[in-house]
């Protein structure tokens, strides 16, 4: 499709999916201007700046990927103060942002008040975002990503224009409630409301697993930029078919599946790296068929040396990782 060379695309935080190695790896294969880590939990303490290198090992290489693209680091939490106090201490690892979570939808996550638990209470949210841009110079990026509400969307402007106020520089905002879970459909016309209700830049997120997703929430929410989420791993071209830039398919991608599968082996016990690299290939088998084939073949398969073996196979220049692993 036509590029617009003024949109950005954002690579979503993924609590369970999108963590380091994931995020090196598809911004390795492009596409993207920016994106988020996982959150960073606070609550009721300062955080040692080893969490937040631990979380975002970005942040040991100048707040960037390998491949360059800057990743900003995702607080969440309810009390303004320690938030602000991390804040600080973020602000001092030099990040290429600072992001609010008010989106997660887990019940774990809403219990402790996090995530989308807070978009009941917009006073709140306005004095988090007051006391953390009181802690981050104008040159670091202030974002927050909010979903449409907990139960219903009533008070989602509420919550943005609350948001806006406290003084972020942009809205990320999930076309979904809390209890709408991932369910489809995401409520693109929502964003748009949000949209018209405030002045800073809104980022569109929400079930866009394709080219045409990504040409209709723009044309329904009236955002210039995206925000890919659980599409950017289910499909790791499509930020560059966006773009209109030509791509390899299926035989480009082996390269990076081997890179992750090195990463996953490097950082993760042997008894759990395959489940990371199954977890990925299921999601890829919406787009690719040698995907479902090869999660087909992985799947009864426990050992890394089984998986080092199938991926070689398959054609995937994986180097031997079983002493390394072991």
């Amino acid at each position: 499709m036509a590029s617009d060379s003024a949109a950005q695309l954002v690579l979503a935080p993924m609590e369970g999916l999108a963590d380091h190695e994931m995020r090196e790896v598809l911004t390795a294969v492009g596409g993207y201007d920016w994106g988020i880590c996982q959150f960073v939990r606070v609550s009721g303490s300062v955080l040692p700046r080893r969490t937040f290198q631990r979380i975002c090992p970005e942040l040991l290489q100048g707040g960037r990927t390998r491949a360059g693209t800057p990743i900003r680091v995702q607080l969440m939490g309810s009390d303004p103060g320690f938030l602000a106090d991390n804040a600080s201490t973020l602000v001092e690892l030099a990040p290429a942002g600072i992001d609010l979570n008010f989106g997660c939808p887990a019940p774990t996550v809403n219990r402790h008040r996090g995530g989308a638990a807070l978009l009941e209470e917009p006073e709140l949210l306005h004095e988090i975002a007051s006391a953390v841009r009181a802690r981050v110079p104008v040159h670091i990026p202030f974002t927050a990503k909010m979903r449409l509400g907990l139960k219903d969307t009533s008070r989602a402007l509420e919550c943005a224009r609350a948001l806006e106020a406290g003084g972020v520089d942009a809205l990320i905002v999930h076309g979904r409630t809390k209890v709408d879970g991932y369910r489809p459909p995401a409520r693109w016309g929502w964003i748009a409301r949000v949209r018209e209700a405030v002045r800073v830049p809104v980022v569109a997120n929400g079930e866009v697993w394709t080219e045409a997703d990504y040409a209709a929430i723009r044309a329904e929410s009236g955002c210039r930029h995206v925000m890919l989420g659980r599409g950017a791993v289910a499909d790791p071209l499509l930020p560059r078919r966006i773009r209109g830039e030509a791509t390899g398919g299926w035989p480009e991608l082996r390269p990076h599946l081997a890179d992750y599968w090195v990463q996953v082996c490097r950082r993760v016990l042997p008894e759990h790296a395959p489940g990371r690299l199954k977890q990925w290939l299921g999601l890829m088998r919406r787009a690719y068929p040698e995907a479902e084939q090869l999660y087909t073949a992985l799947r009864p398969v426990r050992g890394v040396a089984e998986v080092d073996a199938l991926l070689r196979a398959a054609g995937i220049p994986v180097p031997h990782l079983e002493k390394e692993a072991a």
